[in-house]
């Protein structure tokens, strides 16, 4: 059962009763921005698609035991970034970041005044750099603007741990950015 305070609550709740169309409301609420998470981990528009699909489709039929531990958007959240890790793990790597993801990135880390392209291009390196666990905090919480309670959730380790892994990674980042 969803909690309360989860913006979904009613809609689950009739989904579990029964009224399984419900879902494509979901669907539609959510399938950019977890089409979106999925395109940060992999290396097509078309991979991510699929990946989008599948969480989707892993969500509906485990619908009826979704206990609402975490609410719906981060529990659709950390089945689109397993499948993106298994995708990534299958072929082989992760993908580069993207440019639009590095401004983003840029714009956090206040780098701006640098040269916007040696920047972007430093920046780029840089998060490539970082050990898987760091750029994945980085990505969650500066792309896809999730708390670090989120993350922790997602990624299954401790609000603490989310937010000392941010932090380092911001450090070695900026440490980079700027040599």
């Amino acid at each position: 059962m969803a909690r309360r305070d989860d913006p979904d609550h009613e809609i689950l709740a009739r989904m579990q009763a029964g009224e399984r169309p419900l879902f494509g409301d979901l669907v539609r609420k959510y399938r950019v921005e977890i089409t979106q998470l999925a395109r940060s981990y992999v290396k097509s528009d078309e991979a991510a698609e699929d990946i989008a699909q599948q969480t989707f489709m892993r969500a509906l039929r485990g619908i009826d035991e979704f206990r609402g531990d975490a609410s719906f958007r981060t529990w659709l959240h950390r089945i689109c970034v397993n499948l993106s890790l298994n995708h990534t793990r299958d072929n082989s790597r992760f993908r580069a970041v993207s440019l639009e993801d590095v401004e983003l990135i840029t714009n956090a880390l206040g780098t701006g005044r640098m040269a916007l392209r040696e920047a972007r291009r430093k920046l780029a390196a840089a998060v490539e750099r970082l050990p898987t666990k760091q750029r994945q905090v980085v990505e969650l919480r500066l792309v896809h603007e999730m708390s670090f309670r989120d993350i922790a959730e997602i990624l299954r380790s401790t609000e603490e741990s989310a937010k000392a892994n941010y932090q380092h990674a911001v450090k070695k980042l900026r440490e980079w950015a700027l040599s």
